[in-house]
C-alpha cells in the first residue's frame, strides 16, 4: 500500500484578487479528495467501484472561477447556518436579528456571501494515520447580519479505510446561532442520474414544510410516506408521487430527523449504494437531522471538469439541525453563547460490494 500524501496547488485567483489553493490528499488505495481553500470546497472526490476503478463521485469545477458566480453550493461549507431561517429573522435574549434575504423572502445557508463564498486561512497535515488540511475562518459580528464574533475551524481528514472525516469547531463572543454542515453533490456511478441510487435514512420522522420550504407544524411520520426510507429504497421509485410535500420541494428537498438514542452520538444516518459501480457511500454524523435534496434545480447550464450537470445528477445528504431552528423552541437549540464551543463532526465512508 501506497502512504498517505497531500499536496498543495494554485487554483485560480478570486475576482478581487485573492490567490486560492487546491490541496490534494491521496490514501494508500488511490481515493483521493481534493479540497479549496476558496468556501471550503471539495472540488474532486475519487473512490474506486468495485473492480477497483477510480471516479470522481461529486460535482464541482477546475478553478476557483465559476465557483465565485450563482452556483448551487457545490461541495461548499455551510455557514454559519446551514438550510433555511423564515423571513430571516430571528431572536436572542429579547434582541432580534435580521439576516441576508436570499432564498425567496427567506435566508439560506447562511446568505448570499456566507461561508462558501469565504477565502479560509489553510493548513495542511501529515500525520502517521491520516492526511489533511485544516481550514480557519473569523465571521465578524454583523456579517450577514449574524450577531457576535465567530471563529471557525474545519478540518477535513483521510485515512487509509476511504473514510472522510469532517471535524467542526467554532466559538463566539455574543451569543449567535450556528449550524455548519458540508454540502457535496454525490453521484457514486460519476456519470449518469442518481434516481437508481439505492438510499437508506436512519429516521423515522421528517419535518414537512410550507410552500417556501419552512417547517411547519410538527415533525411527522415517514410511514406510508416517499419519505420512507428506513429500508433501502431507489430515489426515483417515489420521487414523481401524488404528494404535496413533493411538489413543494419539486422533489426530496427535505429535513428528515434521524433516529438519536443518545443526542450528539456520532451514529450512522444514511447509506447510499450505487448498483452500477457497486460504490457505497456510509454516512455518519453527530447531527440530529440530515437534508435530503435529489438535484431538482439542477438543468444542465452548469458545466465543470468535463462533464454536465443535468437534472437529477447529483443528490445531496446535509447533516444538520433542523432548518428555521432558532424560531422553534421545540426544536434542538443551535444557540451558542461565549464560553461555550461548538463541536460537530460527520464521516464519510466508502466502500464497494
Amino acid at each position: 500500500m501506497k502512504p498517505l500524501h497531500i499536496s498543495e496547488a494554485p487554483f485560480g485567483t478570486t475576482l478581487t484578487g485573492i490567490p486560492v489553493h487546491l490541496f490534494t490528499m491521496v490514501n494508500g488505495n488511490g481515493m483521493t479528495v481534493k479540497v479549496t481553500n476558496y468556501g471550503g470546497i471539495i472540488t474532486e472526490l475519487h473512490v474506486p467501484d468495485r473492480d477497483g476503478k477510480l471516479a470522481d463521485v461529486t460535482h464541482g469545477f477546475d478553478s476557483v472561477t465559476p465557483y465565485e458566480g450563482d452556483v448551487p453550493y457545490f461541495g461548499a461549507l455551510i455557514g454559519r447556518y446551514g438550510n433555511r431561517i423564515a423571513h430571516g429573522k430571528f431572536s436572542i435574549d429579547g434582541q432580534q436579528y435580521q439576516l441576508d434575504i436570499n432564498n425567496g423572502v427567506n435566508h439560506l445557508h447562511g446568505g448570499s456571501q456566507g461561508f462558501h463564498k469565504q477565502v479560509w486561512k489553510a493548513k495542511p497535515f501529515m500525520r502517521a494515520d491520516e492526511v489533511g488540511v485544516t481550514l480557519q475562518y473569523t465571521s465578524l459580528d454583523g456579517e450577514m447580519g449574524y450577531p457576535g464574533k465567530l471563529q471557525v475551524e474545519v478540518e477535513y481528514q483521510l485515512n487509509n479505510a476511504n473514510e472522510l472525516r469532517v471535524l467542526y469547531r467554532a466559538v463566539t463572543d455574543k451569543p449567535t446561532v450556528v449550524n455548519l454542515t458540508q454540502h457535496a453533490y454525490f453521484n457514486l456511478s460519476g456519470e449518469g442520474d442518481i434516481l437508481d441510487h439505492q438510499l437508506q435514512i436512519c429516521a423515522d420522522r421528517y419535518t414537512p414544510v410550507d410552500t417556501g420550504l419552512i417547517p411547519a407544524g410538527q415533525p411527522a411520520t415517514v410511514a406510508g410516506t416517499p419519505f420512507d426510507f428506513r429500508k433501502p429504497q431507489a430515489i426515483g421509485s417515489r420521487i414523481h408521487a401524488d404528494d404535496e410535500q413533493l411538489r413543494r420541494g419539486l422533489g426530496y428537498d427535505h429535513n428528515l430527523v434521524l433516529n438519536k438514542p443518545v443526542a450528539g452520538l456520532l451514529a450512522l444516518a444514511a447509506t447510499l449504494r450505487d448498483p452500477k459501480s457497486g460504490r457505497v457511500l456510509e454516512l455518519y454524523t453527530r447531527e440530529p437531522g440530515l437534508q435530503f435534496y435529489s438535484g431538482n434545480f439542477l438543468d444542465g447550464s452548469l458545466q465543470g471538469k468535463g462533464r454536465t450537470y443535468a437534472y437529477r445528477s447529483g443528490l445531496c445528504l446535509e447533516p444538520q439541525h433542523f432548518p428555521d431552528s432558532p424560531n422553534r423552541a421545540d426544536f434542538p437549540s443551535t444557540v451558542l453563547r461565549p464560553g461555550e464551543t461548538y463541536t460537530t463532526e460527520s464521516l464519510y465512508r466508502f466502500s464497494a460490494v
